[in-house]
């Protein structure tokens, strides 16, 4: 494949990212409010610019944010792109969010940008190319005991996602080392990928969140497993795959087995 794929996913991520750094902390329009989420016109502005690139390189490209959609959707090539991964966290003046970019090629995500803006950390995977972290390359955890794992637990906004996690956030609390629920679903894969986490987990996400961290992980050695849930939504189970009582899981139907 042609590296200018990823040269256009890394220099859109970067751009992005420093669009949200240099207004980080300022005063935000607020576009859309609901009980548990918030649209801001600087996620709208930021996929703009994304696309704006892209379409300047591939104009023949089909562009799925999650602000909206765009280019040729007849391509076989399509761009995934969630311009600000973490827009509550953004909002409340919490440095934990990201920018990240996907190339999907029919079913098969072939290139992954995932950029931190706030510690200037940027995640990078091509098709038959290592994974990487600011230019190193990056591995799963070696771990393998539950016990000494740390594990992401995506909660949802919907009552029906709520009741399917809450019981995979207790587990996991019980028998894991720690738990964590951090706000991001783009970061969150990017750490497993980088052995920071050993899994991440949530029963409702949508593709933008998840689709740069597919092949960071895998190419990193890593395991994802998806059950799709309709209209581009999945089930998630990313993780090391060396701890042995995560790594034999699996979702049946909406209830995560361990």
């Amino acid at each position: 494949m042609t590296p200018r794929y990823l040269d256009i996913a890394t220099s859109a991520a970067r751009n992005a990212g420093a669009l949200l750094r240099e207004n980080f902390g300022r005063a935000a329009t607020v576009n859309q409010v609901s009980a548990h989420d918030i649209k801001l016109a600087l996620d709208v502005e930021a996929q703009e610019l994304i696309f704006a690139e892209i379409t300047k390189s591939f104009p023949e490209h089909a562009l799925f944010g999650e602000e909206g959609i765009g280019g040729n959707a007849a391509s076989e090539f399509q761009w995934v792109v969630d311009p600000l991964d973490g827009t509550v966290n953004y909002f409340y003046g919490i440095p934990h969010f990201c920018v990240s970019i996907a190339l999907r090629r029919g079913e098969k995500i072939i290139t992954g940008a995932i950029y931190d803006p706030m510690l200037d950390e940027l995640w990078t995977a091509e098709d038959g190319a290592p994974p990487l972290r600011n230019g190193q390359p990056v591995h799963v955890s070696e771990r393998t005991r539950l016990g000494e794992a740390v594990v992401i637990v995506g909660l949802s906004r919907t009552a029906e996602n709520k009741f399917t996690a809450m019981p995979v956030m207790l587990d996991m609390i019980d028998r894991s080392r720690k738990c964590r629920f951090m706000g991001s679903a783009a970061l969150a894969m990017a750490y497993v990928a980088s052995g920071r986490v050993d899994a991440y987990m949530e029963p409702g996400i949508s593709l933008w969140d998840i689709a740069a961290g597919i092949p960071l992980i895998e190419s990193a050695g890593g395991v994802v497993r998806l059950s799709p849930r309709g209209n581009e939504s999945y089930s998630i189970v990313a993780m090391s795959g060396r701890t042995r009582e995560i790594a034999g899981c699996r979702w049946e139907g909406d209830r995560l087995i361990i």
